[in-house]
């Protein structure tokens, strides 16, 4: 079972899963690609993960806007179009019977190499599409007792050396994060922009809460996350007074309560950064109630 922000609960049913791959589907155990796959040679490839709840892939067009804006920005041609990509993400959902606590991960890559080598004239052939959806529950007891986080060395960089809206397969930065967060035996790595202020963590995004109000990053360095901006938008909608904005790791340690957010958990409060307790060291209500309206949200279809 993975530990940190994305622990689940371990499920047998992923032993028979079909595994869908450049137009078949196969058993796990069989499911590959090329040595020669731009992906595996260079990390040249872009990936979105959803959930799904009752048959249904949450905010899908939100997910497949910001996937084909990262392919038209890397030149990759996916092949298909987002209505296409659709049917067969729920194409992949029915052959697997699925239907509730799902997680899928689509990966595109630029396709095949002829040899290795980065420059795309490289390349042949049409791109690599796969799409891997499993069973896989957050753990419910993250949720009851939050997260710990630990500030990182490593730093979000400047958009044109890497732009991080780009959701690409090359996640070297946020790895190099994470393991300090290991290293320290946290949940989760809180990264700081190149000006020193808090800017987003490695797998998630960081909001934190100071009378009554809900900050977070200007977005500048991190990826346009789909489960941030409806947080955002939530909050806007439910008069939730909310501001995206430079703010220290000072402001972090007195907050009265800091959660993050992803695709997989949703929201996850967040007790502890770099040893200091948020707030009272507990879950609060602030994240109980943006739970409560993300849940009505998605119940509402």
């Amino acid at each position: 079972m993975e530990k940190g922000s994305h622990a689940y609960v371990a499920d047998d049913r992923n032993d028979k899963v079909l595994i869908y791959v450049n137009g078949e589907f196969y058993p796990r155990s069989e499911a590959s690609i090329s040595v020669f796959d731009s992906g595996f040679i260079l990390g040249d490839g872009i990936w979105e993960g959803f959930r799904v709840q009752k048959g249904r892939i949450l905010y899908i067009e939100q997910h497949l806007r910001r996937l084909y804006q990262g392919a038209k920005t890397l030149q990759i041609d996916i092949g298909l179009t987002k209505q296409e990509m659709e049917k067969l993400l729920y194409r992949t959902l029915e052959v697997n019977h699925m239907e509730s606590d799902v997680h899928i991960r689509l990966m595109v890559t630029r396709g095949m190499k002829r040899t290795p080598g980065q420059d795309p004239r490289l390349n042949y052939g049409p791109a690599t599409i796969v799409i891997m959806a499993e069973y896989k529950k957050a753990e419910p007891e993250l949720k009851k007792r939050g997260i710990r986080l630990v500030t990182a060395a490593t730093r979000r960089g400047q958009p044109d050396v890497l732009d991080h809206k780009i959701n690409s397969h090359n996640k070297i930065n946020c790895i190099l994060a994470n393991i300090e967060a290991n290293r320290a035996n946290a949940d989760e790595a809180l990264m700081l922009d190149i000006n020193g202020f808090v800017s987003t963590c490695n797998s998630t995004h960081f909001f934190m809460v100071v009378d009554n109000a809900v900050h977070t990053s200007t977005g500048k360095y991190c990826l346009n996350g789909i489960t941030r901006g409806n947080f955002i938008r939530l909050c806007k909608e439910n008069s939730i007074e909310v501001y995206e904005r430079d703010f220290s790791l000072f402001d972090v340690y007195g907050a009265d309560e800091a959660f993050v957010t992803g695709t997989f958990a949703s929201l996850i409060p967040v007790v502890e950064v770099d040893g200091r307790k948020i707030g009272d060291g507990k879950p609060g209500p602030m994240a109980s109630r943006l739970l409560r309206l993300y849940q009505a949200e998605i119940d509402r279809g």
